[in-house]
This record gives C-alpha cells, sequence and structure tokens, in this order.
C-alpha cells in the first residue's frame, strides 16, 4: 500500500515508539468459543458501468514521479527455539518435475504502473482472463494467449463515480479473487491514508472481469488500521483476515471477519462485515480459499489457519450468521502436531552490490487453500523456516473433524534461500508450490522458481524445481521490502491448471521490481482412466534393534478405479518382517493399512529402502519407505534391595545396590545419596562399582541421635559411561 508523505512520517514515527516485547508462543490446550462479534457497518453501495468504460470515461491516475514505500508494520517479535532440527526438510531433489509449463509472459513492473514498493503480487484466474494485481494496478489479460486485454489500470478505477475514498484514495495492499462457485471476480483495498479507515470491495456481476461491478464501501472506523487484508471464497460468504494496528502504530491482532457475499453477488445492500477480534499473542491468519467447484458440505464452517509455536499448526472455525449475528461463532485453536521448525531469519541476503530482502517469515504466507475431494477434504499452506530459508508446506486433511497431517515438507534442496511461496492443490491431488529463490554465495539474483507433486510421489516430497524466470539483477536501497506475497490458483475450468505470479529483478537498482506470470500442468491430471495412488506417512521410519516401526500406507482410488489393492513389501534386510493390518485395502481401492517394521536384535544397524507395491485392477504403483535402524545404546540397570530400611535413632541399616551391565556396557559406575536429611550419613561400599558395570555395593545409612523420627525418599544415582539411572530407598527412622 502507498501512503502520502505525511502519513507515512507520523506512520513511521508511531511505529518506532512502539515497545514490542518478545511473546512467547505456546499451544492452546482445548478450543475457546467466541460468539458476539464486531461488526462494521456498509458506507454506501452501487453498481457501476462496465470496467472498460469507467477507464474510458473517467482519469486514470498516472504513477507519482516520487518513490512510495510501504512501510512493513511490525509485529511483535516471538521466540523460538534456535537450535531446532527439521526433520522434514528437503535437501536433494527427487525426480524430474512431472509437469509442463504453458504461458510463461511478463505481468505488471515498477516503471508501467505505480511507483512504489514491495509490488504485492497477486492474481487470479478464470473462465476466459488471468487478472494480476500490484499493489495499486491491475491488468487484465487473456487465459489464452497472455494478451492484454485491459490495464494497467488503477485499482480504485473500479470505483470511479462511487464517491468516497474509495474512489479517491488509492492506498494498494489489494488483491483479486475469482469467485469459482459463482463465476465472479471479487477486488478488495483498504483506505488507510485518511480515516476513517475504509475497506472496498468490488464483486463483478459476470465472468467478464472488464464489465460492471456490485460496489461496497465499508467503514473500520478511526482507529481499526486494517493491515494485510487477505480474503477466502466460501459458500456463505467471504471471509477476510487483517493486521489490526491501533492508530495504524500498534499490534492489537488478527481479525477474522466475514463479508455478505449471498447480497453482494446480487447488488443488494450488505449486512455489515462481522469481525472475531484475536489476541496480539497469536500470529497473522489465513481464511481458507476454495479451490474446485466441489463445494465444502453444507453448513461446513470456514478455516483460518497460522502457525504457533514450533511444532504447532493452529486452526480455527468460523461458522457465520448474517441473520441473527449473535449466533455466528470463532472456535479454536485446534492444535496440530508437525515438524519442529524455527522461522527463517528477517532477511535473506542477495549477491553484491543488493540490499537484505524482507522474508516476511512471521506469517503464513497466501493463499491458504481448500478441496474437497469427495472422500476427504484438504486445506493447506506454506511459510518460510530455517536457515537457509525454505518452504514448508502442509496438506491437512479432515479439518471439521480431528485434523491429520497427511504429509509436510520443507524445500530446501541446496544452500540457496526460499521464500514468499505460494501453494495449491489441482483436482487430482498434485500440490505445486512457487516461490522466491537467492543465493549470495553462488551469485543468484532474485529469480522466480516452482516445484510440485504428485500422489504417487513419496509423502512429504516435491520434484526437481524449475525456473520461471532467472533474476538478471539485484535490488538495492528499496528499504529491504520484497513481496509481500505471491499467488498460486488452480484454473477454474480444467481443475488441473496451475498459474503462479511473482516478483523478480532484471536490472541492478533501487524500485525497479518486474513481475512474471505463468501457468503449467501436471501430466496426470484430468485424465479419466481408472487408477489409484499409494502413499507412506510417515515416509521416513526410525526403529531401535529389537523394537517395532509403523507407517501408515494409504491408497486413493481415481477416476472410477473400484478394486481391492493388495500390499506387500521388498527391499527390508534380513531379521525385519514387515506386516500389514489391513491387506488386502478393500474396493474401491480408498482406504488404508498399518505397515509394521519388526526389527530384529541382530539387525545390522543402518538405512533400508523398502519399497511398498500396492496392486489391484491390473495397476501397480509403489511408495517407499526409509527404514533406519539404530543400534542399542551401551546401559546398565540399578536397583536396591531391600528398597525399604527402618532404622532406630543411634543405630545404622543396609541396603544392597546393585548394578548390571546390558548391551556391552563397560565402565565403572559411581554411586551418590540424595535426599537422606540432616544427622543422616549414607556410604557405598565397594565405591565405584568396577568396569564393567555389574556387580553390587552395601549401602550403610548411619542414623544419629538426634535425627528425626519419621520417613524420608533416599535417591540412590548411579553414573558410569555417560549414562545415570537412580533407584530409591525409603528409610523409615524410630
Amino acid at each position: 500500500m502507498k501512503r502520502c508523505a505525511v502519513t507515512v512520517w507520523l506512520l513511521c514515527v508511531a511505529v518506532s515508539v512502539c515497545v514490542l516485547s518478545p511473546i512467547v508462543l505456546s499451544a492452546q490446550d482445548s478450543a475457546r468459543l467466541q460468539t458476539g462479534p464486531r461488526e462494521y457497518w456498509e458506507d454506501h453501495h452501487d453498481t457501476s458501468m462496465s470496467l472498460l468504460d469507467m477507464i474510458r470515461l473517467y482519469p486514470q491516475p498516472n504513477p507519482r514521479s516520487e518513490h512510495w514505500v510501504r512501510p512493513d508494520l511490525p509485529l511483535p517479535p516471538r521466540e523460538y527455539p534456535s537450535d531446532v532440527t527439521d526433520p522434514v526438510r528437503q535437501t536433494s531433489s527427487f525426480g524430474p518435475l512431472a509437469a509442463t509449463v504453458g504461458l510463461n509472459f511478463e505481468g505488471n513492473d515498477f516503471d508501467s504502473v505505480c511507483s512504489c514498493a514491495p509490488p504485492d503480487t497477486n492474481g487470479a484466474v478464470g473462465t476466459t482472463q488471468y487478472v494480476q494485481l500490484v499493489n495499486t494496478v491491475f491488468t487484465v489479460y487473456s487465459k489464452s494467449t497472455g494478451a492484454v486485454i485491459a490495464g494497467p489500470t488503477a485499482t480504485n478505477s473500479l470505483w470511479s463515480g462511487f464517491g468516497g475514498t474509495c474512489s479517491t484514495a488509492n492506498d494498494g495492499d489489494g488483491t483479486v479473487a475469482f469467485d469459482k462457485l459463482a463465476d465472479r471476480w471479487v477486488f478488495q483495498q483498504f483506505v488507510v491514508s485518511s480515516i476513517p479507515y475504509m475497506e472496498c470491495i468490488a464483486v463483478s456481476q459476470t465472468a467478464d472481469a472488464t464489465g460492471a461491478y456490485n460496489r461496497y464501501a465499508f467503514s473500520f472506523g478511526t482507529s481499526d488500521f486494517p493491515d494485510y487484508p487477505k480474503l477466502g471464497v466460501w459458500p456463505d460468504a467471504y471471509y477476510e483476515s487483517f493486521n489490526i494496528f491501533l492508530n495504524g502504530a500498534s499490534f492489537i491482532g488478527p481479525d477474522a471477519c466475514a463479508v455478505d457475499r449471498t447480497n453482494m453477488l446480487t447488488g443488494a445492500a450488505a449486512r455489515p462485515i462481522q469481525c472475531f477480534q484475536q489476541s496480539s499473542s497469536l500470529n497473522p491468519l489465513l481464511p481458507s480459499d476454495l479451490d474446485g467447484t466441489t463445494a465444502p458440505p453444507s453448513g461446513e464452517p470456514n478455516f483460518f489457519m497460522t502457525f504457533g509455536s514450533s511444532g504447532t499448526l493452529e486452526l480455527f472455525k468460523y461458522h457465520v450468521d448474517f441473520t441473527t449475528p449473535t449466533n455466528s461463532t470463532f472456535t479454536g485453536p485446534t492444535n496440530i502436531s508437525v515438524a519442529a521448525f524455527t522461522p527463517a531469519p528477517s532477511t535473506v541476503a542477495q549477491p553484491s552490490p543488493g540490499e537484505a530482502l524482507d522474508t516476511l517469515s512471521d506469517r503464513p504466507m497466501y493463499r491458504a487453500f481448500y478441496r474437497n475431494f469427495g472422500t476427504h477434504e484438504s486445506v493447506g499452506f506454506n511459510h518460510s523456516v530455517g536457515n537457509p530459508s525454505g518452504i514448508r508446506w502442509y496438506e491437512i486433511q479432515n479439518p471439521n473433524g480431528t485434523p491429520t497431517v497427511a504429509q509436510q515438507g520443507t524445500f530446501s534442496p541446496d544452500s540457496s534461500n526460499r521464500w514468499m511461496g505460494s501453494t495449491a492443490m489441482d483436482s487430482s491431488g498434485d500440490q505445486a508450490i512457487g516461490y522466491s529463490v537467492v543465493s549470495s554465495s553462488s551469485s543468484l539474483d532474485p529469480t522466480v522458481r516452482i516445484a510440485g507433486r504428485t500422489p504417487s510421489d513419496p509423502a512429504g516430497t516435491m520434484e526437481t524445481e524449475i525456473n520461471i524466470v532467472t533474476g538478471t539483477g539485484v535490488q538495492q536501497a528499496t528499504s529491504s521490502r520484497w513481496g509481500d506475497y505471491s499467488a498460486m490458483q488452480v484454473d477454474p475450468v480444467d481443475d488441473c491448471t496451475f498459474w503462479y505470479t511473482q516478483e523478480y529483478i532484471r536490472t541492478t537498482g533501487s524500485f525497479n521490481w518486474s513481475t512474471r506470470i505463468a501457468n503449467f500442468k501436471f501430466a496426470n491430471c484430468g485424465s479419466t482412466t481408472p487408477d489409484f495412488t499409494i502413499s507412506a506417512s510417515p515416509s521416513s521410519v526410525t526403529v531401535q534393534q529389537g523394537n517395532n516401526g509403523t507407517s501408515t500406507i494409504s491408497t486413493t482410488a481415481l477416476n472410477g478405479f473400484n478394486n481391492a489393492i493388495t500390499l506387500s513389501a521388498t527391499g527390508q534386510p534380513s531379521g525385519v518382517t514387515v506386516t500389514f493390518g489391513t491387506n488386502p485395502i478393500p474396493a474401491p481401492g480408498t482406504g488404508s493399512s498399518l505397515m509394521t517394521m519388526a526389527v530384529g536384535g541382530s539387525v545390522t544397524p543402518g538405512t533400508y529402502p523398502i519399497t511398498v507395491t500396492g496392486v489391484g485392477g491390473g495397476i501397480t504403483h509403489t511408495t517407499t519407505v526409509s527404514l533406519t535402524v539404530t543400534g542399542v545404546a551401551p546401559d546398565f540397570t540399578i536397583s536396591a534391595s531391600p528398597a525399604s530400611v527402618t532404622v532406630t535413632r543411634g543405630n545404622s541399616g543396609n541396603s544392597t545396590i546393585s548394578t548390571t551391565a546390558l548391551n556391552g556396557f563397560n565402565s565403572a559406575i559411581s554411586l551418590s545419596a540424595s535426599g537422606q536429611g540432616s544427622r543422616v550419613t549414607v556410604s557405598f561400599s565397594p565405591n565405584p562399582i568396577p568396569a564393567p558395570g555389574t556387580g553390587s555395593s552395601v549401602m550403610t545409612i548411619a542414623v544419629g541421635r538426634r535425627a528425626t523420627r519419621g520417613t524420608r525418599t533416599i535417591t540412590v544415582t548411579g553414573t558410569g559411561g555417560g549414562v545415570t539411572h537412580t533407584t530409591t530407598v525409603t528409610l523409615t527412622i524410630q
């Protein structure tokens, strides 16, 4: 978003005096039900002439001659562990990308549009058009050729002749979405350069982005600065998230809002936006955004998602009732355990002479996709984690029940930084990510890449990335601003073609970003041949000698496949027995089976790839489980006999402390005691128990004449070979 010079100066002063103390994020134990949403009322609404007529009849704002930087309103710093090992970090490539790139063309750039930074790159794909929106300007393209149909056009042109600040201000942070259930375009942009703060929304009357719009303005009052708006399409509402800053300065917390989709599709007066304000201890939220044309089950709430403490996602459920707002509820969080992570550093380095670039690793990245496959529902999003920064992506199934992590991964195949990602899933379950990538050590300028996976790939892995466009310059003196987001979308017509747009740099300099738009499709998507997929979760299992490990093998029937699927395993070493709990998985072929790997005590430690094969209906697919066998660590046991001793004051008692060496343990074991209290002396003979550690020692407990009568617990500690164990003796003094 842009600011007038005075507003920027006041905002920066206001922000600079904020004292932001680190907040410790902790997983909440149970979901909280919130009722009684705050309401933001419609200021006014109307219906417009066509966009083409508005462009023709109303003066179009020219790009400002001066440069404008959108200040990065600071979120409170969070505390995360710095020494986390990411167990799902993918550090190598996996096979070629099974997708073909189609169109690949230039989008809007700094020189031709808004003289602003960052570009806030996003876009959406409709039935025949693609619309890209960068901060304060949008362009309509032909979906089949990439040719410009209309624009670049200032975003507030959508409100030409509307009156009020929605038509006069062009403050940016705009987004565009395509409502796949209604074939409508949905634009939103805020007004924050004056008060009252406003949220401006325009909904097209047809699937043509150049046609007429139903236009709305909602007042957010004089104190609730609605930063970083993100919109998701749902059957009962357009759901939005905001980061609310009090008077544009101090972070109050994320806001979860619902907008009256039903009335806005018809052009009627909109009922108030309903919002549930969250606390500043919560990370920013993303509403779920429907992909495909299969709606969620009737009455299902919208899902708002974010990440919490390391190893935790947080899911909230928003049910809106515009008729009786007191019935609206916002429930959560449901805590979902995922692999541990540390957010990426706040900036990443470019090759010299570039400046450091913002990662925005403090928030989930746009969008949170939702898809109803009929057999299951999936939601997912991504964020930037680790150092070097990688793309942590998720697929969460059963969000309205007990959510399960179907798969997760951190895509980081080399030492380059990858960040500012977006992810989506097509109708066949292929998942794609797009992102920026840069490396100061290998002289890689900011570049746009994509990666993806098919359901038959090992869970948690992405296939080899490919370049969409290679950067040929670095950014300088643009206040480190990059992003603030990008957009991966899926074509609503074939429900297979991904469209991605992202920022990059063509020429070294300041305020000279470019953007790219590309589409691509996986070969398997749209196939009508009956088939099935197979996957393993987890795909890597570590088991100690003499123990068992498990992985859930899941199969999904596709395109009318209707057969039982028989499972088998190969590649396990001698001494490892593999069994399946359900075998075969019954027709029609969608189900799961618990694979158990029983590891014998003599199996040589190492890593073994086990190939799981599924066969059914004349079709064979495989997935791989990596089994790591670890040796049994040298150890010892310790015990006391008797474990209870009664001693009269002025006398002594004994207990024999015995230790037994295990698994090749070979060390002396030193004994000590604690908890005996005053006027009680404990000694051991011998001490230490000599190597290899199997032996005994007589513990003598001498009780003084003035020791306090009663019962106490003496803890006996044995230490040797870096191993410590304890046992206890109960002492009763009479």
